[in-house]
């Protein structure tokens, strides 16, 4: 795609110029620049670099985000001021990581003015949503396992550097280092058995249950294994390349439990329309793939019967969540689940939820939990007539 200077591209591929140049002390000349699809009030362009300084790979790209009213996404703020910032933020923290422990594209320049990055070029590589749809089963494991270890190499590199992470938030005019998911947490544990009355019929959740996933929601604020997260890991933001699994789109970016991102996977993806099938052996598999990268940090995660628990905590947030956002034929709620290969109606995406809840609660031995999920599951799938 070529741009004239008249258009909103040639506008983005200016502005990098301009700061490159600033940035190398030597004139750079951005070419033949290749929309990439950014969402929102984000252009993402890939351009090729013409005279190229010795700093500078030969393609990068460049993301910027217009100066437009904030969206919201599950009730958060996405493609707005406070979102590009902690996108930067999250991008020079993830930068300052060592080579093989960064999730994702490098940082090579950024002007928060402008609301521009310049990210390294991953190049040429395959979504996960398509791999996960190939018609060999071990080539599907594989690529499970390789995105559950990236996870767990990621929070093994990051333990123990928030104050890091938060002082970049800080430097970009960020001082809440809060994530934006825990602010809705309150909200969702007192709207959904609200939900459950008025959509379901089930005007009774547990007292003990409730107590617990109360306990859940606190693992996005506290949690005994906190580590760095995009958190925004739908499979449209996975991507696979010559040197592995990679993560794009950091405006979630923030530290969390770690549990709460292989559990993401486990539970499919439960901030997006998606639904993939998990047998217990491929969800074994994953789980220990992860636990070989961070057991070392955190020698409790071997014992199976700890981790299975631990798992089933981050579900029970999970769930509750899906159910807040997924429930109500509520547009706003759904606007940011994006289409994929994976996607399915909203009945199907919040059945299988409920229904991997079921399972896990099963294998971990927690009967009461079991009982109540699959008494939801019957309640969808009446209200839903499957």
């Amino acid at each position: 795609m070529t741009a004239t200077l008249a258009d909103p591209v040639s506008e983005v591929v200016a502005a990098a110029q301009q700061l490159l140049t600033r940035r190398t002390g030597a004139p750079v000349t951005l070419v033949d620049p290749v929309d990439l699809g950014g969402s929102g009030q984000a252009t993402v362009l890939r351009v090729r670099v013409s005279g190229n300084p010795f700093q500078l790979p030969r393609t990068l790209v460049i993301k910027q985000v217009r100066d437009a009213p904030a969206e919201e996404a599950h009730g958060v703020e996405i493609g707005g001021p406070s979102a590009f910032l902690r996108e930067a933020a999250s991008y020079q923290f993830a930068t300052a990581l060592a080579t093989d422990s960064r999730p994702g594209p490098d940082l090579l320049a950024y002007d928060l003015g402008a609301r521009l990055l310049v990210l390294s070029d991953l190049g040429d590589a395959s979504p996960i949503t398509a791999l996960l749809k190939h018609s060999d089963a071990a080539s599907v494991t594989n690529s499970l396992m390789a995105m559950a270890q990236a996870l767990g190499r990621m929070h093994a590199a990051t333990v123990g550097r928030e104050d890091d992470f938060a002082a970049l938030l800080r430097r970009v005019g960020l001082p809440d280092s809060a994530d934006g998911i825990s602010a809705r947490i309150p909200d969702v544990l007192q709207a959904v058995p609200l939900m459950f009355a008025e959509h379901l019929g089930i005007a009774d959740t547990p007292v003990a249950l409730l107590e617990r996933v109360e306990r859940s929601g606190r693992l996005f604020a506290h949690g005994a294994f906190r580590a760095f997260s995009p958190s925004d890991l739908c499979p449209d933001n996975i991507i696979v390349n010559e040197e592995g699994v990679r993560f794009l789109d950091y405006e979630w970016g923030g530290f969390r439990d770690a549990t709460l991102d292989i559990t993401y996977a486990l539970a499919s993806f439960p901030g997006c329309l998606c639904h993939f099938d998990l047998s217990a052996d491929r969800a074994q598999a994953m789980i220990d793939a992860w636990r070989s990268e961070v057991v070392g940090i955190w020698p409790h995660l071997a014992d199976d019967a700890v981790l299975a628990t631990k798992i089933l905590d981050a579900q029970l947030i999970w769930v509750w969540l899906t159910t807040y956002w997924f429930l109500p034929n509520d547009h706003a709620r759904i606007a940011a689940a994006r289409a994929h290969h994976l996607s399915v109606p909203r009945s199907a995406a919040l059945i299988s939820r409920w229904n991997v809840l079921v399972d896990q609660a099963t294998r971990t031995g927690d009967t009461d939990v079991a009982a109540f999920a699959l008494r939801v599951v019957s309640a969808l799938e009446a209200k839903w007539d499957r």
